[in-house]
């Protein structure tokens, strides 16, 4: 007789309830609901800064079992605590300053996302080769929360914990999306074959062709990752240029980091002086330009002439551009803008930041949020506005694209930099807010993401630090500490070549969705046949 995995799971489930320690004992009813939870805190704590990469694979074999056959109500409820488990810790910086009542309502709000994607996993657990269906709903929910509500909330995605993994050259094939989706895979195909193995020690009999999806849900990945290296390399394509990356620090963390706004200009200045007198004494090399990092100026240059006399020294000091990140108003709207600084001609280009943070830098629903805190309507007392264009500096013939600070967690926002010609990329930010927590190290790994996924240099100017320099394998090659003034210069590759992650953009996500959608309405229809099979 073949017994198929359906059977094997109902006769699972018999076992268990009626097993005698199983029948007399509620607690056996919450191991699922422990586990699920559990696997999400394994998730968490495969992402950085622990280089612990490879327990997301467990983390989603764990997953699948708890899973694999429930109605959809358990698993609504079990999909619920895995998000839980996940994002309570991971996105406990958000609470630093501002208390813990936004942090919770973000992770119950995002943990949604992940309760619905529960029931999707346990909807196509019943088909034919599920772990690619179930990937697949996982990033189908990812690509949900990159996008909704209020411009998405992409922090998390599961990419973003594989800067250190095997797995990370498949970002240069399909980016975030492609990335997220071999990891989860590889994840669900090893609970299938765990399985599948204990189904034969049992003496039961296996298909075939269940064997075959298990094996090749957990060989396709990583056989693809291998086969991926050919498309990460850390050549120069078009020459080098030598870039130096200014942290002047704060006065003080948290949302006050810019109470003495004029400190920290001074500081960052500061340290560029420094940088010229050490380029003087051949300590170091004379950068091409130098980048400092967002908010490194928070009083607007252009209407202030002392702020513009302190960049403009700093500039003619070191003898080369400056990118300076500033807050500025024109024409009534307040931009978050990246200013490049001549030392003879002065500004010469900007960029205005286009993913603009909510509740950080615009507030949403703010009758809503002025009547639980009038504190949070005053912090944000004026939404800033959204960019329109890429931003890419042309900086003496080398093209700079920059993604300033959240952007890097939007796929679109960095891709665009390289197809409208960048040959390396900035991402300058400014992490003070967030004191020491673990939010300047989950943001350095996105960034190291998006060095592989577009093979760039990528370079992360910060206020306070971590400060880091990453060539376009992933590599971190310099880094500074945090909460310490200092520079960095280094030489670094320009690349033109563009990866199949770069040309194909959205497509490769949109293709993930539709799997998705596919499975899942198999799964709809392979039940409403059977309950009318068993109707009839």
């Amino acid at each position: 007789m073949t017994v198929t995995a359906t059977s094997l799971d109902q006769s699972d489930r018999l076992r268990s309830r009626t097993a005698p320690g199983a029948r007399g004992g509620r607690l056996l009813r919450l191991v699922p609901a422990a586990a699920s939870a559990l696997c999400g805190v394994l998730l968490y704590v495969s992402f950085p800064p622990r280089p612990l990469w490879w327990l997301a694979l467990p983390a989603f074999a764990g997953f699948g079992w708890v899973l694999r056959g429930r109605s959809w109500k358990a698993a609504l409820g079990l999909g619920y605590l895995f998000g839980l488990g996940f994002l309570l810790p991971l996105l406990v910086w958000t609470s630093v300053e501002v208390g813990p009542l936004p942090w919770l309502a973000l992770v119950a709000i995002e943990a949604v996302f992940v309760a619905l994607v529960g029931v999707g996993v346990a909807a196509v657990s019943r088909l034919p080769a599920w772990p690619v269906w179930a990937a697949a709903v996982w990033t189908a929910g990812e690509a949900a929360r990159a996008r909704v509500p209020f411009e998405g909330f992409p922090w998390g995605k599961v990419a973003f914990g594989q800067a250190d993994g095997v797995f990370l050259p498949l970002a240069a094939v399909g980016g975030t999306p492609v990335l997220g989706f071999a990891v989860v895979l590889c994840g669900f195909g090893l609970h299938e074959a765990g399985r599948l193995i204990a189904a034969r020690r049992r003496k039961r009999v296996v298909r075939r062709a269940a064997a075959t999806a298990a094996l090749l849900s957990v060989a396709v990945p990583v056989a693809g990752a291998v086969a991926a290296r050919a498309l990460v390399s850390d050549s120069a394509q078009d020459g080098t240029a030598t870039v130096a990356l200014i942290q002047g620090n704060v006065p003080r963390a948290g949302l006050e980091f810019n109470a003495q706004r004029r400190a920290v200009l001074d500081y960052h200045a500061r340290e560029t002086h420094k940088l010229a007198a050490d380029v003087r004494a051949g300590k170091v090399a004379r950068p091409d330009y130098v980048l400092w990092p967002e908010n490194s100026s928070d009083i607007d240059p252009f209407a202030y002439p002392d702020a513009a006399a302190v960049i403009d020294q700093a500039a003619k000091d070191i003898g080369v551009p400056i990118s300076v990140g500033s807050v500025v108003e024109r024409d009534g709207k307040l931009l978050n803008e990246q200013i490049l600084w001549d030392p003879v001609k002065g500004p010469t280009q900007t960029y205005d930041k286009r993913q603009i943070q909510p509740f950080g830098e615009y507030l949403p629903l703010r009758s809503l949020v002025g009547a639980i805190n009038k504190n949070w309507t005053e912090m944000v007392h004026q939404d800033f506005s959204r960019g329109a264009k890429p931003g890419v500096f042309d900086i003496d013939g080398a093209r700079v694209g920059l993604a300033t600070c959240y952007e890097a967690a939007f796929d679109w926002a960095v891709r665009d930099t390289v197809t409208h010609g960048a040959e390396m990329i900035s991402v300058p930010s400014n992490n003070a807010t967030f004191d020491r927590s673990e939010m300047t190290y989950q943001q350095l790994a996105m960034s190291r993401i998006r060095a592989v996924e577009h093979s760039r240099t990528v370079t992360v100017p910060v206020t306070s630090g971590v400060s880091a320099v990453i060539m376009p394998d992933g590599r971190v090659t310099q880094k500074t500490g945090m909460f310490v003034p200092a520079y960095l210069v280094q030489k670094v590759p320009l690349r033109t070549s563009t990866t199949p992650a770069t040309e194909l953009g959205i497509l490769p996500e949109i293709a993930l969705v539709l799997v998705a959608a596919g499975g899942i309405g198999w799964a709809i229809g392979s039940g409403l046949r059977a309950r009318r099979a068993g109707d009839a």
